[in-house]
């Protein structure tokens, strides 16, 4: 992994990105590469919050994995600050390389310097192989989560 580069993500890593995340079953049924209008709309607001994250894995100016780190202000726990990991996702050509692993404890890591007491994620049930990998990573499932879709 020492010729990758995790670097903030831009509006050209957008296509990339998004290519990723319709790359497995769930996404797959939820993501198009057709019109990538909305993905830069949202690329937009993210890149605008300074809470917000979004990296990109890079090796020799290829897009390889990325994630969204989401740093959260909060009253519980004595005024902690969380971060928020979601959307890990690795190129099937990188996969089993330890190229998860890296974003991870990387994210893990810019939590801690952003002060952050705590890093939660979520990984939908029917994932089992993500389970393990978080869980190998020192996660521990302590909740249920629950969603509501509204569109």
């Amino acid at each position: 992994m020492n010729d990758v580069v995790i670097r903030r993500a831009t509006a050209s890593d957008v296509a990339a990105i998004v290519a990723m995340i319709a790359d497995d079953q769930l996404g797959a049924t939820r993501e198009s590469l057709d019109d990538l209008t909305p993905y830069l709309a949202a690329f937009e607001q993210i890149d605008a919050d300074p809470n917000q994250l979004l990296v990109v894995a890079d090796r020799n100016d290829e897009v390889i994995g990325t994630l969204q780190l989401t740093i959260i202000p909060g009253l519980s726990r004595r005024g902690s600050t969380r971060g928020l990991i979601e959307a890990v996702r690795v190129a099937a050509p990188a996969r089993g390389s330890g190229l998860g692993s890296t974003l991870v404890r990387w994210a893990v890591e810019e939590s801690r310097t952003r002060g952050c007491t705590l890093v939660q994620l979520t990984s939908d049930k029917s994932r089992t192989e993500a389970h393990r990998f978080y869980t190998n990573l020192g996660f521990t499932n302590t909740h249920e989560g629950f969603k509501l879709k509204l569109r």
